[in-house]
């Protein structure tokens, strides 16, 4: 399906405009224009998830690509089914398309990590890493460029009541006789032992749970998203595609009811701490739990993250740095060569070591040798 592209322009040259992280504004990429983005009058604002949910049960979801004709070059080009924005391949010019998804993302985090910046992140995390191979070095200080997106993330606020049974343990002692070796002797002893005391609870527990983050995109795995946390959305501004200029963007391909699911995981883990708060005492035993979500709401936001790739041994491995706070995160591979000559490294190492306690005049031996005088003497014959 061909959709058009929207683009912005220079007013002074007419060459495209991109969004700089450094001074927060549109910039031209040949005579160095900056033009202001207009702050919006406009909230922030949280919508009803069962509201959502039903207006949505309805809705058939089709997977369109999406031809897009370059407004600069005039070439056509084809996005996946769910990108928002993207560069002609041809001549590298931003081009945001429409949306296609019936939820659409009205706030957004703006880059605030230029590249540059995000690959100083990046080199620093890299040198951090212990046995990586030597390649993984030289592919951060060489020419591969991180490539910049706006991934989609569902955040969601709830009120929760959990209602729940268990049981509290109170660690008490007892003194018992027991056989004991001591001096190469059976011999019996008595010993303090600890016990413990259940004893059954019930009780219920409130909580509020206010933006849980939750990855709502495929481009990158759930694991990798969330290491990347956290996320100042205090800081969101509303949606505006100038911000998007320049770089890779993309709707969600994770739902709002999915993404509420693994919100509920997340929030499940906090009100088990406080359930176990709750019962107090020394140990204690969750039996079952019934949590009600009373007024939740979410919100639909595009966050920055740079992104690279690295192949090594037949694998992609795949690092993600935070746009606004450099968070560096990723998948990381060994250098089993490494690891094999640390290791006999430390196997010698230990040799020597149990060789010398074994041998305690080899010290002396070497000490001896050092201070003496050596004379070779050479015999001629003719």
């Amino acid at each position: 399906m061909k959709f058009k592209s929207i683009n912005f322009t220079c007013k002074s040259c007419g060459a495209p405009l991109r969004f700089s992280p450094i001074s927060n504004s549109l910039k031209c990429e040949f005579c160095s224009t900056k033009e202001s983005i207009e702050r919006s009058t406009k909230g922030i604002y949280e919508y009803s998830l069962q509201e959502a949910l039903r207006q949505l049960e309805n809705y058939q979801e089709q997977e369109i690509n999406k031809e897009v004709k370059c407004s600069k070059c005039s070439a056509t080009f084809t996005m996946t089914p769910y990108s928002i924005s993207a560069n002609c391949p041809y001549c590298n010019a931003p081009a945001i398309t429409e949306f296609v998804k019936e939820i659409t993302p009205q706030s957004l985090l703006p880059f605030t990590l230029s590249q540059k910046e995000a690959q100083e992140y990046f080199r620093r995390w890299i040198g951090s890493l212990w046995f990586a191979p030597s390649k993984l070095k030289d592919f951060v200080d060489g020419d591969q460029k991180l490539k910049g997106y706006y991934l989609p993330h569902w955040t969601y606020d709830s009120e929760t009541y959990s209602h729940y049974r268990g049981q509290r343990g109170e660690i008490y002692y007892v003194n018992v006789e027991r056989r004991v070796i001591i001096d190469g002797r059976a011999v019996n002893r008595v010993v303090r032992e600890a016990r413990i005391h259940w004893i059954p609870v019930s009780g219920r527990v409130e909580n509020f749970f206010d933006d849980i983050v939750i990855g709502a995109s495929r481009t990158l795995s759930h694991t990798i998203l969330d290491n990347l946390r956290p996320w100042s959305t205090k800081k969101l501004v509303p949606f505006n595609e100038k911000y998007l200029l320049g770089f890779d963007s993309e709707e969600y391909t994770i739902g709002l009811d999915n993404g509420f699911e693994l919100a509920k995981v997340k929030m499940d883990t906090i009100i088990r701490q406080q359930i176990r708060r709750d019962i107090g005492g020394d140990q204690q035993q969750i039996q079952s739990i019934d949590t009600k979500y009373r007024n939740t709401t979410y919100k639909n936001a595009l966050f920055p993250i740079w992104t690279a790739e690295f192949k090594w041994n037949n694998r992609v491995y795949n690092y993600a740095i935070n746009g606004q706070t450099g968070k560096v995160t990723g998948e990381r591979p060994y250098s089993w060569l490494k690891i094999i000559l640390v290791a006999i490294t430390v196997l010698i190492a230990i040799g020597a070591g149990v060789y010398i306690s074994e041998n305690p005049n080899f010290i002396q031996s070497l000490e001896s040798l050092n201070g003496r005088d050596f004379h070779i003497n050479y015999r001629v014959n003719y």
